[in-house]
């Protein structure tokens, strides 16, 4: 495993424990189809989350929040649709596609950053 990938998944896990701290119930980590790859499937309450975790060192760059484009937001969307046609459909509570930013400072404990229901 090189240090991207590293870097990447143990912001995933920390997303993991922050969506489960929050309620949520994990369903998949790293669904993937042809299309692309959901980083993270649960639900909150009787909705549907897509979550994309973005983890990124801090430094002068732009920082994770940032890093989600109308495109990926829109292959996200795409792979939501595969989700639900593959699991039944739309729950009650509709789907909701959220973004958790990881930034590792240089030293301390990393700052996570949970936004709900990207537009």
């Amino acid at each position: 495993m090189n240090a991207k990938t590293a870097l990447g998944r143990y912001g995933e896990d920390l997303a993991v424990r922050r969506l489960a701290a929050a309620g949520c119930v994990i369903l998949a980590r790293n669904w993937r189809r042809r299309t692309g790859e959901v980083d993270i499937v649960a639900v909150d309450g009787d909705a549907l989350v897509i979550c994309e975790v973005k983890t990124r060192r801090a430094g002068p760059y732009e920082g994770p929040m940032a890093a989600v484009t109308p495109t990926k937001a829109a292959r996200l969307r795409a792979l939501a649709e595969i989700w639900l046609t593959e699991h039944g459909g739309t729950p009650p509570g509709g789907v909701r596609i959220d973004l958790v930013g990881v930034t590792l400072p240089h030293r301390g404990a990393a700052r996570i950053e949970h936004v709900r229901g990207l537009t």
